[in-house]
């Protein structure tokens, strides 16, 4: 029998992981940070203490503060290495975050449904999916290059915040085509202030105004928000996967097949310990 003392420093430990993994979500391009707080349940705890932080911070932050350390962890020091292997390897890499999520949507189909699913729900999921992939493919087919100055790092606060807010909003997704990606994720690996102080206003100013907002959503129209937020994750879960890479080669194939499958079974495994 595993008490409670026993298990404690594991939960930590699981809890630190899943936070690398949210801040590596939010760093890596095609992936979304707040799609893997949805994931591991912590989107919503975590939406409450940015829309309350006074009147939460001794009942919510002492839970959410491992998370946090790992999120910091997996976006200013892991990333750099995932980063190599999403460069070298990019297919697989993704396969095996697509696989990850896949395998958690049946629990957060469930949670969506715990206080209740009737049409209006299906009709909120719906038009979140379409409003979804009608962003990320008009995103995809333009091609605008710009020069990245205050206004725009500021933008990029926005963006990075945004995707915190609303799962699937993946900030990478929004600056790639605008070429902010690049030297917004290089300021902030080198701790440049001309990149961090805009971008930094940008992310206070828009966690601020749109916090209490998406946890109220939450609040007062559970079903139908959660229910967004899964057809939200579905469709940019769908977006990122590389379906060309299948083509290539048998060889190719059976390594994305293979990451898919990898991350399915870890998402299970978590999922039915009661951890994931």
């Amino acid at each position: 029998m595993v008490t409670k003392k026993n298990s404690f420093l594991p939960k930590i430990i699981l809890m630190l992981l899943q936070g690398a993994l949210i801040g590596l979500g939010s760093v890596l391009p095609g992936i979304s940070g707040g799609v893997l707080s949805v994931i591991f349940g912590v989107y919503k705890p975590v939406m409450e203490l940015l829309a309350d932080p006074a009147g939460r911070y001794k009942t919510h932050l002492p839970k959410l503060l491992p998370y946090f350390a790992g999120a910091a962890i997996g976006f200013m020091g892991v990333a750099r290495v995932l980063s190599y292997f999403l460069e070298k390897y990019p297919a697989p890499s993704v396969c095996l975050f697509v696989g990850l999520i896949a395998g958690m949507l049946p629990s957060l189909w469930k949670d969506a449904g715990t206080q209740g699913r009737n049409k209006a729900s299906l009709i909120s999921m719906v038009l979140a999916m379409l409003a979804v992939f009608s962003l990320l493919l008009f995103l995809g087919a333009a091609s605008i290059n710009i020069s990245p100055g205050f206004l725009w790092f500021l933008f990029c606060g926005f963006c990075f915040a945004l995707s915190i807010i609303a799962p699937g909003m993946s900030f990478s997704t929004l600056l790639m085509p605008l070429g902010l990606y690049t030297p917004f994720v290089d300021g902030i690996a080198h701790l440049d202030p001309v990149v961090l102080l805009p971008a930094g206003l940008g992310c206070v100013l828009t966690i601020i105004s749109m916090a209490k907002a998406v946890d109220s959503l939450l609040t007062k129209y559970y079903s139908l928000s959660f229910h967004a937020i899964f057809g939200i994750v579905t469709a940019a879960t769908i977006m990122i996967i590389p379906f060309e890479s299948f083509t290539l080669s048998v060889r190719a194939c059976m390594i994305n097949v293979f990451c898919l499958a990898a991350g399915v079974f870890t998402a299970t495994l978590l999922d039915r310990s009661g951890l994931g």
